[in-house]
């Protein structure tokens, strides 16, 4: 598994427990400590995406809301919400990751942790950011 991978999985098990604790997630990251040997490589990365998604969260979740078709934010499971979040953060906002790998490492986060049809939905919503970056208002 690749630093970044495992530094998604990081920063999602963060925001994720942010979300749940109503907290910050920098407050969350900074509450656990020093990252052990096995997440020391990631670390760097997991903490751009979890500072990045909390400095961005209202415009991510605006976007998101807007362009899910059919469902709101407090409507999709929190892991879902929180992938989704990591996910756009990267695609909008992180130079130096392809478009394409934002969306498909988030596709395979959402095959592993989440629904049967997670992957799917996220898939959909991430790639019509992706079409539509261009012109978004960031």
């Amino acid at each position: 598994m690749s630093a970044r991978t495992k530094a998604r999985k990081l920063a999602l098990d963060i925001l994720f427990a942010a979300e749940l604790r109503e907290e910050l997630p920098t407050d969350v990251l900074h509450a656990r400590g020093r990252p052990n040997q096995d997440e020391l490589s990631a670390y760097g990365h997991a903490v751009r995406l979890i500072e990045g998604v909390q400095e961005h969260r209202e415009r991510i979740d605006e976007l998101l809301s807007s362009y899910a078709t059919g469902w709101t934010l407090d409507r999709m499971p929190a892991v879902d919400r929180n992938i989704l979040r990591m996910g756009a953060f990267e695609l909008l906002w992180v130079d130096d990751v392809p478009d394409g790998v934002a969306v498909s490492e988030a596709v395979a986060l959402a095959t592993e942790l989440s629904t049967e049809e997670s992957p799917r939905f996220v898939n959909g919503l991430l790639s019509r950011l992706q079409r539509l970056k261009p012109s978004l208002a960031l």
